[in-house]
């Protein structure tokens, strides 16, 4: 291929801008489109390895971290698909290769999206169910021997939602989120995630609520599927800082997890849990071992320990990145920054940006007994941003200290003004499109 040539294709944002002008709306949950895009494509999603379908409200990135990872140390080469990305598009898509997978090139999922645009026809289509047939698509063409499949949103009219037999079923935790989609009760939401049961197939769930639980017992044996619970037929706990896991198969005594917090260990049990479920893969000890530890996922507990914005902030201080967004997200790190706290104690800021249509004061109040010193910062370039003043005057109704910044840089360099008897400890979150922002101004996008 020529350069001229190569200089007429156009980039992915025009492509994507020109997929994104399909529907007037950006979610439109419902799986007509989609059958009918799978159907044009030659179904791409019935001719792929065993699929492990991952569902849930927190927890689905990191438990398919820790899937992905000790598949890979099992020699297997593993297609996984994610949502949302953090900064390219690219980060949706990883295909499995012998050693480890690898984000989709430019060019392949330019000639993907392409595809599935042509056979579209102009019709309407979100672009989610675009890029879901796109990955269908590409998972179908490159030999793997498994594909891991997170949920984008809710479960049963979720695009993701196709694949009729798929190995494995996995719920995470269930929690309020997307109300306005999912239903505003938690036995709601539960019967939207565990719509995702197949029948005969296993389902490994996290431990849930007595509400959710129900819900999700009760669709298990409508499916005759075999259902595999936390505190029920698995075990994880936490002994002298290694994970211990059981289950009837007998136990196991692995170093922690890399990723940081307390519920990483129980994202980690999931995920072991799954694999000894299946029949479908033969996974030793020392690749549960190496996948546990090797796991990786941005922006959740991320300490950022280089880039642009080190330099930014009081010296000598940490800056941590999580892209948790609802009150669960909240409790989560906030019960990591306590950990943190007990081993370094450090004064503790949180700069927080969201989302207009979340709960920033069932967010902030998880942090209320930690710190009294909030930055608001607005979301750069993302449509339904929270306005700042609502940032403010939520963390105010908390009691909290709060104070504006127009952004992340800004809000370090104001930091860095203030005086510390220790460097303080600084926690950047409330949203994954903040957290996308972070990683791409700082210089350390996801690979």
């Amino acid at each position: 291929m020529n350069a001229s040539s190569d200089r007429a294709k156009p980039p992915l944002d025009e492509l994507i801008g020109r997929l994104s002008a399909l529907h007037q709306k950006r979610i439109d949950l419902g799986l007509e489109r989609m059958h009918r895009l799978l159907e044009r494509l030659g179904h791409p999603e019935r001719k792929l390895p065993p699929v492990i379908h991952i569902a849930g409200t927190n927890g689905k990135g990191s438990t398919l971290a820790y899937l992905r990872a000790t598949l890979e140390a099992a020699n297997l080469r593993v297609h996984a698909y994610t949502s949302p990305y953090l900064v390219r598009i690219n980060e949706c898509f990883r295909l499995g290769r012998v050693g480890g997978g690898v984000l989709v090139g430019d060019d392949e999922l330019r000639a993907a999206l392409e595809e599935v645009e042509r056979v579209n026809a102009g019709e309407p289509a979100t672009v989610f169910e675009l890029k879901t047939a796109a990955a269908f698509h590409l998972f179908a063409q490159n030999p793997a021997d498994v594909v891991l499949l997170e949920v984008g949103l809710g479960g049963r009219l979720d695009s993701t939602n196709v694949v009729d037999a798929p190995a494995a079923c996995v719920i995470t935790p269930v929690s309020m989120d997307h109300m306005d989609f999912l239903g505003d009760t938690l036995t709601s939401i539960a019967g939207e995630k565990a719509a995702i049961i197949k029948r005969g197939v296993p389902v490994v769930c996290a431990e849930q609520s007595a509400e959710a639980m129900a819900v999700i017992e009760a669709q298990a044996k409508r499916m005759r599927a075999p259902l595999f619970a936390a505190g029920e037929s698995w075990h994880v706990n936490v002994e002298h800082g290694r994970l211990v896991y059981s289950d009837e198969r007998g136990l196991m005594d692995l170093t922690a997890p890399r990723l940081f917090g307390r519920h990483q260990f129980d994202n980690a049990g999931l995920a072991i849990a799954t694999l000894r479920a299946t029949n479908a893969f033969k996974i030793n000890q020392a690749a549960f071992e190496a996948g546990i530890v090797g796991a990786e996922w941005p922006a959740r507990m991320q300490r950022i320990a280089s880039g642009e914005l080190l330099a930014l902030g009081p010296q000598g201080s940490e800056i941590w990145l999580d892209g948790g967004h609802n009150a669960e997200g909240g409790r989560v790190a906030a019960a990591a920054l306590g950990d943190l706290e007990e081993r370094v104690s450090r004064p503790l800021v949180v700069i927080v940006g969201m989302m207009a249509n979340k709960d920033a004061q069932a967010f902030l109040a998880n942090f209320a007994g930690l710190t009294r010193h909030i930055v608001a910062v607005p979301i750069p370039d993302t449509d339904n941003a929270m306005p700042v003043d609502r940032l403010t005057d939520a963390a105010r109704s908390l009691g909290m200290r709060v104070e504006p910044a127009p952004g992340i840089e800004a809000a370090l360099r104001t930091l860095a003004k203030l005086a510390y008897e220790v460097p303080p400890r600084i926690l950047i979150t409330g949203s994954l499109y903040l957290a996308g922002h972070v990683l791409a101004i700082n210089g350390t996008p996801p690979a």
